[in-house]
């Protein structure tokens, strides 16, 4: 009789996480990159012609869990990490001192980002608006707003007779107590369509 042993052959499988990184040319603004293993958002360069064709880059980033600010220049062959982060949808909440809240829009849980890490975007959030969470490592870190959003004007001053589309602009003041530019004929009590990168008005609702 001849027996047949049978060998089973696990195969282990090993998943490798492919790393980017980050050359002068590459960086630019809004580039995340890990810094001495926390990540950074790139929030102002400016590129440096050196002698015999060298240049630098100077950078200015933030800490996208500290707020913290700093000032990096890049040389030569210098590279950062690309930084991996996670996206999610939530709702905002509320203010609460120097703490903003949001609640999470697949499980409802709630989280805060201190005012340093939600920056200027905080100018243009009402109750309800929905905003991508940029998560590193499981952790919230920081939010990013939609392009347009609609808002409503709650002061605009009187605009001058024979105010039209192609007239002059006038400072007006948002719900959030944030101010703009915007026509002469918008009035108090209008919703509005702004441009939160540009921080500019677009049109009327």
């Amino acid at each position: 009789m001849i027996r047949a042993t049978c060998y089973m052959i696990r195969a282990t499988r090993y998943v490798l996480h492919e790393i980017h990184m980050l050359g002068i040319s590459e960086i630019k603004l809004g580039s995340v990159a890990k810094v001495d293993g926390e990540p950074y958002v790139v929030i102002w360069t400016q590129h440096v012609q050196m002698g015999r064709g060298g240049a630098i880059l100077r950078t200015k980033i933030r800490n996208l869990i500290s707020g913290a600010v700093l000032e990096r220049t890049l040389k030569g062959a210098d590279k950062w990490e690309s930084a991996d982060l996670e996206r999610s949808r939530a709702s905002f909440l509320y203010v609460e001192g120097d703490e903003v809240y949001f609640m999470e829009a697949e499980t409802y849980e709630q989280f805060s980002l201190s005012a340093g890490n939600v920056g200027s975007a905080v100018n243009y959030l009402v109750e309800g608006t929905e905003v991508d969470v940029l998560k590193f490592e499981g952790n919230p870190v920081s939010i990013q707003l939609p392009t347009k959003i609609k808002i409503k004007v709650t002061e605009a001053p009187p605009g001058i007779k024979g105010d039209t589309a192609q007239g002059g602009s006038k400072q007006i003041t948002l719900q959030t107590g944030h101010k703009i530019s915007a026509p002469l004929f918008i009035k108090e009590g209008e919703e509005i369509v702004v441009n939160t990168e540009t921080d500019s008005y677009v049109e009327r609702a």
